[in-house]
């Protein structure tokens, strides 16, 4: 009797995927290998028994699926289904709490899987939800410290926290990367290789055994059979696993399945000891793949994870009004996290991603509306009278005509400034070379008119003294232009003084730095370009109006406070990017903004020619650069982003730059820049690049936004598959800026699918947005700009295809933005506590 309890384990899971299967694929009969009527004569004798051999059972077993007609064959499945959820029901009857139905899912009270009684020792369609989530033990709540589940002492609390779990809700909040799929039950004889299953057996003997260099290592070697066979299963230096797995206890093991000297094993698979009426954790299901990190294992994290389910969910309060979860068809809050940790199945871990992707939406665009209430509200700016004249002159001595797309973003930023109340609190984005520093420094001399102040921040040295450089040369066309290390002045003849302009970096010679710093501090200095040195203690600038932070991705798209916080009033925001934000994201990421594009790129830029450049044919790649530079071309090598280390990067750019200098380029002159090299040094480098002194400049990402070099014809991306689109866009307009043909060559010895699918886009695509647009479809926001991306909030189950419940959480945002602004009534209460945790995880630290 006791092998025929477990019979229903058998067949009841494979058999009910199998129909969900056949319905996804048109009821095609191809869910099964064989079809399902081979499925069903393997099982039909278990089947009748289980099913009690009813009129409805035998009838269905004695009509064939392959001869139903394509549109009768739903109603075949259904009927199944009746027949097995029928089964449970009649066997659950009489218990205190109605199973959820099936096809009703969302309530609070989930049904048991299909036929498991509490003598399966892995039940098939996964194990039943809680019928009532639990409140916290002792009148505590979900806040409390983790270190209150069982098994969480102070070591494991502290390896908890290195994954940002300090509290229980933390950890409820904590959602698996993925699932193994372990649902798949099977007899040691259908073992198939490379197969993820889960076998059930008995330990016949398990024992330690020697493995690894010189036999060091102890195993764990074990002999498991069941009616149909046996296999050996080894798990690798786990020398206890053979004091635990005692002879003759039932056993669950799950994994893929292998091949080794010919005979079918598993190497180091999951498994589970099984007692009566025990829920499977690591086996016959869908099995959670937590979030690692040293000294905590994915079975003690499962554990633990279990616990805070059973025993502390009840504690989560839904925090969405009830006419948003019901208005778009969301499951309740519990439900979703559990099945988020422990689903049913792929279509209820959807339903539970769903719920979850949307409360991170809507509470972002909660975050966003405070931002931008908070910016208007009781917010008073400083009107900026605009002198027509200082445009007139200053537009008429630069060398080059406004686009119709620069002219109207310049518009918008003095209607801005001219207004006032509200303080400007814009983002300009345009691609590389489209003429973002001359919009901007039409804003600083409107500043600098009206008798105020502006700084520009920018990510790095290199960048502040491109930015510095490149505001002389715009500004050289005007009268009396004057240059020192640190200072340029230029005379405006309809303001009747000079507007001075200072650089600011922490390589700022001391003396030449005191003198900026009492310039700035007595107001004297009209515009101040610089890195994070301009936020740094000492630095005032008490007539600040206009705060510009370039590359703003650099310093956190959601760390905008401290640069403003200079000046004694509230100052105006221009936020400049050279990488386009498709408008999905700059929607959801930006929107507490007021957006400018230029769109249109100036006169006389041309499409950079762009080619991968397969392995074998790296060679061809540096004659080709070689020729350009004998026709007196110069050209760029960029080293691959290694990881998030500089020091790394620039081992890295060191090496590539001995190898190309010695062995592929001998006779040419090369230049070395990265991010670890002395700022004079750098400035040394690319002066020597720019005036033609160098052919070739080896580079780590820092030319990513750094050099305008018009004779740079040739880009050459080592370990291209390593970036992403908009950052190689951004490598690829370095060059293509004078009037010669262009190239960039894509090198990668081993791309992806998907890499491989990003580096033919860029060969096709030149337009900066369109490209944009492909790499968040392709990557996802989490990797949009790359892994120096430090401020963009935690989006865990939300994903950029999530566009239509981005549009819902919008809307409902909106909605209750306009019953209930500041979520102050007591309904609300909740939910302005999660708007309040995640402002306070994205807050800006140095603000």
């Amino acid at each position: 009797m006791a092998a025929r309890q477990t019979t229903p384990a058998s067949w009841v899971g494979p058999f009910l995927n199998i129909l969900k299967l056949e319905e996804t694929r048109g009821f095609n009969n191809t869910s099964v290998s064989g079809g399902l009527d081979k499925f069903i004569q393997r099982w039909a004798e278990t089947i009748a028994d289980d099913l009690g051999g009813t009129a409805t059972c035998r009838s269905l077993l004695d009509t064939p699926y392959i001869d139903l007609p394509r549109e009768s064959r739903p109603d075949w499945v259904e009927r199944w289904r009746s027949v097995i959820y029928g089964k449970q029901a009649e066997a659950t009857a009489g218990a205190s709490e109605s199973p959820r139905s099936p096809s009703t899912p969302g309530t609070s009270t989930p049904s048991p899987s299909p036929l498991s009684g509490e003598s399966s020792p892995v039940q098939a369609e996964e194990s039943p939800l809680p019928p009532v989530y639990r409140q916290p033990p002792g009148g505590l709540s979900v806040d409390t410290p983790v270190d209150r589940l069982r098994g969480v002492d102070t070591k494991l609390a502290a390896r908890f926290a290195r994954l940002d779990v300090s509290t229980v809700r933390d950890l409820l909040y904590l959602f698996p990367r993925r699932h193994l799929d372990y649902s798949n039950i099977v007899k040691i004889s259908e073992l198939v290789p490379d197969q993820l299953c889960t076998v059930l057996g008995t330990i016949w003997q398990a024992t330690n055994v020697k493995g690894g260099p010189g036999g060091r290592r102890t195993d764990t070697e074990a002999v498991i059979g069941d009616d149909t066979g046996s296999l050996r299963v080894r798990w690798f230096g786990q020398r206890y696993l053979a004091r635990t797995l005692k002879p003759t206890a039932r056993v669950a093991i799950a994994g893929k399945v292998e091949v080794f000297r010919g005979q079918i094993t598993f190497d180091g698979p999951d498994h589970e000891i099984l007692d009566q009426g025990q829920r499977p954790l690591h086996t016959g299901r869908l099995v959670p793949v937590y979030p690692l990190t040293e000294g905590l294992t994915g079975r003690t994290l499962r554990r633990i994870a279990w616990q805070a389910l059973e025993e502390w969910l009840g504690g989560v309060e839904e925090a969405l009004p009830p006419g948003v979860v019901s208005r778009n068809d969301l499951l309740p809050i519990k439900d979703a996290i559990h099945e988020a940790h422990y689903p049913r199945g792929l279509d209820s871990w959807e339903e539970a991603r769903r719920r979850l992707a949307f409360d991170e939406l809507f509470t972002l665009q909660l975050a966003v509306l405070s931002r931008r209430r908070n910016r208007t509200d009781d917010v008073e700016g400083l009107p900026i009278p605009i002198n027509r004249e200082v445009f007139r002159g200053f537009f008429g001595s630069l060398p080059f005509s406004l686009t119709g797309a620069q002219r109207r973003c310049v518009r918008e930023v003095l209607e801005d400034l001219k207004q006032g109340t509200p303080p400007m609190n814009r983002l300009l984005q345009g691609e590389v070379g489209s003429g973002k520093t001359v919009v901007a420094l039409s804003a600083a001399l409107a500043v600098a008119s009206a008798g105020f102040q502006s700084a520009i921040m920018v990510p790095t040295e290199v960048l502040a003294e491109q930015h510095f450089q490149t505001v002389f040369r715009l500004l050289g066309g005007l009268a009396r232009p004057v240059q020192e290390d640190y200072l340029v002045t230029v005379y405006l003849e309809s303001l009747g003084r000079p507007v001075s302009v200072g650089l600011l970096t922490g390589s700022t010679r001391r003396a030449a730095r005191r003198e900026l710093v009492k310039m700035a501090a007595d107001g004297n200095l009209d515009i101040v370009i610089g890195t994070q040195a301009l936020i740094q203690s000492g630095v005032s600038l008490p007539n600040l109006a206009l705060a510009i932070a370039d590359e703003q991705h650099r310093f956190g798209v959601l760390q905008r406070g401290a640069l403003r916080s200079r000046g004694d009033h509230t100052p105006h925001t221009l936020i400049m990017s050279a990488t386009p934000i498709p408008r999905t994201l700059s929607l959801t990421l930006y929107g507490d903004l007021d957006i400018s594009t230029i769109d249109e790129l100036p006169e006389g830029r041309q499409e950079v020619a762009t080619r991968w450049v397969s392995p074998d044919r790296r060679a061809a790649a540096y004659g080709f650069m070689r020729k350009q530079v004998q026709e007196g071309r110069q050209g760029f090598v960029i080293c691959p982003l290694v990881d998030e280390s500089e020091t790394i990067e620039s081992k890295a750019a060191t090496e590539e730059y001995e190898r190309l200098s010695h062995e592929v380029f001998p006779d040419l002159k090369v230049g070395l820049l990265h991010g670890r090299i002395p700022s004079k040094e750098k400035e040394a480098q690319m002066r020597r690049f720019r005036d033609g002194e160098l052919d070739v400049l080896v580079s780590t990402a820092v030319v990513e936004v750094g050099i305008d070099v018009q004779n740079a014809s040739v880009m050459l991306i080592e370990g291209a598959d390593r970036f992403g689109l908009a950052q190689l866009h951004q490598f690829r307009g370095r060059v293509g800026r004078g009037e010669h043909k262009s190239y960039c060559l894509l090198l990668s010895d081993s791309p992806s699918v998907s890499a491989r699918e990003r580096l033919s886009a860029l060969e096709q695509i030149h337009d900066g947005f369109k490209l944009a647009e492909v790499d968040l479809e392709l990557r996802g926001p989490g990797d949009f700009f790359g892994t120096r991306q430090s401020g963009l909030p935690n989006l865990r189950m939300a994903h950029v295809s999530d566009r239509a419940l981005l549009q819902l959480a919008r809307e409902e945002a909106s909605r209750l933005n306009e019953e209930d602004p500041g979520l102050d009534s007591p309904e609300n209460a909740a939910l302005a506590g999660r708007v309040k945790r995640f402002l306070g995880q994205v807050s800006d630290e140095t603000s």
